[in-house]
């Protein structure tokens, strides 16, 4: 991939500069806990604040509207993902305020995160009418909502945005795309036909598994500022600690994220060739039969209407994926005889994790372990997972 987009990491430095209600004379920001702000006097003339325009308020009321961090955080966001951003109190927060933005009559959804398949099913509950869920290959109807995760948690496939988005604007309905798995610069949905991106910025964007945040992003400015009085009335408006914590991790997301990705890719390719290795023979030491499948976007072939990840991942690909052990008992154990993966869930880390994925989705493969590949020398990751596969065999070898 020549030419990959890039993440300008003066805008994630400078990108809040035009914000005005912020102090100017600190260098890093200030972590602000107030819940509410002195009001002006009469005499000092102080501009209004219209609660129905507040991309850019001139000064702050109440934090569940504003508050000069998150505010901040929302600017380099939309700079960023080339839209306008909204955040909130954690992922599932976000996704559910998705689907009061949408009002679906159907939606239209495969596999993925699980989170949010059971934030559809609360949804669902406030629902007077049967809200049902259909596939994303079934014939789409007028009011349908198409949620595409892309790449697919947790194998770390990606799935046709274009496609979708042709499909679904067909019968005038909406496209959300989960991007948590594709970062930019790794993808950028809008340019496919999407019409809200969501994130979970608790993975990459937060980046050091210190903060619960969620993201959606919509290109007009009037979509904007109805998900901002939505939220306001939700309740799910992100914490101050946790914008200042976001504030500080978006400084370093444009070096975080190409490393993580290269990295991702290249244990990918490595850990492929150890699945490829037949039983009897090795590779780099590894006995073949110990890895028996392998997902990730790099190593997908093209589908049958000629989609291949690269013309979509045009930054790089994902830095997350999965690869099936031969039983589950191995899948247990695997996590803990490594020294630089941590074994916890969630992803998108400076740190890489591991975990078996059942023990966090009672329905995924019990064979099946998930990668989050963080920012340490991809050397050293290449030979922790050799020395953890070796040790498997041998476990295995004793019995």
């Amino acid at each position: 991939m020549s030419a990959q987009p890039k993440v300008n990491g003066t805008v994630l430095i400078h990108g809040d500069a035009d914000v005005l209600a912020t102090p100017r004379s600190e260098v890093a920001p200030s972590i602000s806990v107030t819940t509410t702000f002195r009001a002006p006097r009469p005499e000092d003339n102080a501009p209004p604040v219209d609660l129905d325009d507040l991309w850019n308020p001139p000064r702050h009321v109440y934090s569940r509207e504003t508050q000069s961090n998150t505010t901040r955080v929302e600017h380099i966001l939309s700079k960023v993902n080339q839209g306008h951003a909204v955040t909130y109190s954690a992922g599932l927060a976000a996704a559910y305020a998705a689907l009061v933005f949408a009002k679906p009559k159907r939606i239209a959804i495969r596999g993925g995160y699980h989170g949010c398949h059971m934030t559809i099913d609360v949804y669902k509950k406030s629902r007077d009418n049967d809200l049902k869920v259909i596939d994303l290959d079934d014939e789409y109807q007028p009011g349908d909502l198409c949620w595409l995760e892309t790449p697919v948690n947790p194998r770390g496939e990606s799935r046709d945005i274009q496609y979708y988005a042709d499909k679904i604007h067909k019968v005038g309905g909406l496209l959300v795309v989960d991007s948590t798995f594709g970062p930019p610069p790794l993808q950028f949905p809008f340019k496919f036909g999407t019409d809200i991106i969501f994130h979970s910025a608790t993975k990459y964007f937060g980046g050091h598994s210190d903060l619960l945040a969620g993201i959606l992003v919509v290109k007009d400015r009037k979509d904007w500022q109805t998900l901002i009085n939505d939220r306001m009335h939700l309740g799910s408006t992100m914490g101050s600690l946790e914008s200042w914590l976001l504030l500080r991790s978006l400084k370093t997301f444009h070096l975080r994220i190409p490393r993580q990705s290269q990295s991702g890719t290249e244990i990918a390719q490595w850990l492929n060739k150890i699945a490829e290795t037949p039983a009897g023979q090795e590779y780099d030491g590894v006995p073949g039969g110990m890895i028996t499948q392998i997902w990730h976007s790099s190593l997908q072939k093209p589908d049958e209407r000629g989609f291949v990840p690269s013309k979509q991942m045009e930054g790089g690909y994902n830095a997350t994926f999965s690869f099936l052990l031969a039983d589950g008992e191995q899948a247990a154990r695997f996590p803990h005889l490594l020294q630089y993966f941590v074994p916890a869930t969630s992803l998108g880390g400076v740190e890489s994790l591991v975990e078996r994925r059942l023990d966090s989705d009672p329905n995924e493969d019990p064979r099946l372990v998930r990668l989050s590949v963080g920012v340490e020398e991809v050397e050293d990751l290449i030979s922790d997972l050799q020395q953890a596969l070796q040790k498997l065999a041998k476990i295995k070898a004793d019995k």
